[in-house]
């Protein structure tokens, strides 16, 4: 079992960047999927992005790819969210997810969640 802390959320203006960090603990972590998901308010989570526990694979959401960067950093048990240009239908709150094997874009694949931070972009 691996547990996940997300942290870097804030407030930020339309075209601005913020990087969100995802901190995992567990003996397995290396060989997890660490994939991130977001939620706006009235609205369904939705996938954002994931990378393989070697960081040779990444897959990106349409709605964020250019603009969003996920890479890991594994000797800090740290997954980081690299969040360029960024629009106000952004804004959500962010969560960090973990799971076995290969790379999913569908929820319920992930047993492993973050408590979620918050991303503000203002136009």
């Amino acid at each position: 079992q691996v547990q996940v802390v997300e942290s870097g959320g804030g407030l930020v203006q339309a075209g601005g960047s913020l990087r969100l960090a995802c901190a995992a603990s567990g003996r397995t972590f290396s060989r997890y999927t660490l994939g991130w998901f977001r939620q706006a308010p009235g609205k369904e989570r939705e996938f954002v992005a994931a990378i393989i526990w070697s960081g040779s694979t990444t897959y990106y959401a349409d709605s964020v790819k250019g603009r969003f960067t996920i890479l890991r950093d594994n000797a800090k048990n740290t997954n980081y969210l690299q969040m360029n240009s960024l629009k106000p239908e952004d804004t959500a709150v962010y969560y960090c997810a973990a799971k076995s094997g290969a790379i999913a874009t569908v929820r319920e694949y992930y047993p492993y969640w973050g408590q979620g931070t918050q991303v503000t972009v203002s136009s």
